[in-house]
């Protein structure tokens, strides 16, 4: 029951360092000219799809923005795999289903890597769809 117990509690530190993250996320780019339209979407199960972190626009462009810390921030660009692009890109596909408003717009995915003693690291356009 012990081990069960710590897991839970790992799992809960674990999100709440994840949103502490991508508050700062979300911070840095409204500072940078972001208007942060929306954060942890996630889109309707059976779909294969996942969470988006943060969806943002600026200017005539919608932009997905997966967050990642690590200790290392070289270790948070390794740690977006291909299968999550899949999802986080399925995710985005159901998001503007919903918001038609956006089909004009520009699309775009980004990266913001965070490490322990670092500033946030943007990468625009962190990959396409057609790269995989």
């Amino acid at each position: 029951m012990q081990k069960q117990i710590d897991k839970v509690t790992i799992g809960k530190e674990s999100r709440n360092k994840g949103y502490a993250m991508e508050t700062i996320a979300a911070n840095w780019l409204r500072l940078k000219g972001y208007k942060i339209l929306n954060r942890n979407f996630v889109s309707g199960r059976g779909i294969g799809a996942g969470e988006i972190d943060i969806i943002a626009t600026k200017g005539k462009n919608i932009i997905f923005i997966e967050v990642k810390f690590r200790k290392h921030i070289d270790e948070a660009a390794y740690s977006i795999s291909t299968y999550s692009k899949k999802r986080i890109f399925r995710a985005a596909e159901f998001f503007l289903s919903l918001h038609s408003e956006y089909l004009d717009y520009g699309v775009r995915f980004d990266a913001i890597l965070l490490g322990e003693k670092s500033y946030p690291i943007h990468i625009k356009d962190a990959w396409r769809k057609d790269w995989w």
